[in-house]
């Protein structure tokens, strides 16, 4: 690992593996090293800056007492339990998955210099970009994102959003139109008390990926990041956007796995 990877790196498990994970969290407890975060719509989300050496005995352990904490709540219907590549993790795939978890695609995770990001980028004949922050903008968004992720459209994750929104913390929402329908989309989150923006939720219609939209996106929540005072951009990215990134001088620095738990139908 070159020092710029190493420092990336470092900053990533300092700033972004606290309380930077969890924006707008209903509750936070604490299980040793673990975070244990529920969100709005039954969602519940398990975090670390790391496992403080555990062994595997200890993180199995570790495991069915996060679980046995969701499973006795009200209303929680998911659990994320995020994985890093680079965490020294004995056992853990297989307690989670014992457990019920099931992994989801790995990504990488991206960061590096925002002002590199910061370009001007030549948009197709007809499409432009705009922030947006009204409740039908967001719901068509919402939709246009289900849609390029082949999801059906879905009221509550529109209605997060919304939510989000109203508390003012800072998340901005911009889209990309062509002669006014919405085909690409993506959120920038300034990470209170850090040097930090994460981009999120890079969505792209499949009739308009490869020309150069995302990206332009992505430098138009770059140049808002650096009127935060953010140095560093942040992206868990599929590989779809990875190239783009990497092109724009975004550094991979490990991977990251989500492990999905979803309460059967037929439990409480």
């Amino acid at each position: 690992m070159n020092p710029d990877r190493a420092g990336l790196l470092a900053a990533y498990d300092d700033q972004l593996r606290t309380d930077a994970e969890t924006p707008g969290a209903i509750s936070v407890e604490r299980l040793g090293p673990l975070r244990l975060v529920r969100f709005a719509g039954g969602r519940g989300s398990v975090t670390y800056r790391d496992l403080n050496g555990a062994d595997a005995v200890q993180i199995r352990a570790l495991v069915g007492e996060a679980l046995s904490y969701y499973t006795g709540q009200d209303g929680i219907r998911e659990i994320e339990w995020k994985t890093r590549g680079h965490d020294a993790a004995p056992g853990l795939h297989d307690a989670l998955v014992e457990a019920g978890f099931v992994p989801e695609e790995t990504e990488s995770i991206m960061i590096g210099e925002a002002r590199l990001l910061a370009v001007d980028v030549p948009l197709p004949d007809g499409v432009t970009l705009r922030r947006i922050t009204d409740e039908p903008d967001v719901r068509a968004m919402s939709a246009m994102a289900d849609e390029a992720f082949g999801d059906p459209v879905s009221r509550q994750r529109a209605d997060d959003i919304l939510a989000r929104l109203a508390r003012r913390d800072g998340m901005e929402l911009w889209v990309a139109e062509d002669a006014g329908r919405m085909v690409s989309a993506g959120r920038l989150e300034p990470v209170a008390g850090s040097d930090v923006a994460g981009i999120w939720g890079g969505a792209t219609l499949e009739p308009w990926r490869g020309r150069g939209i995302y990206r332009a996106l992505t430098a138009a929540r770059a140049r808002s990041a650096l009127t935060f005072g953010k140095t560093l951009i942040h992206s868990d990215s599929t590989e779809f956007s990875r190239p783009i990134l990497e092109r724009s001088g975004l550094i991979k620095v490990s991977t990251t796995t989500p492990y999905i738990w979803k309460r059967d139908s037929g439990r409480s």
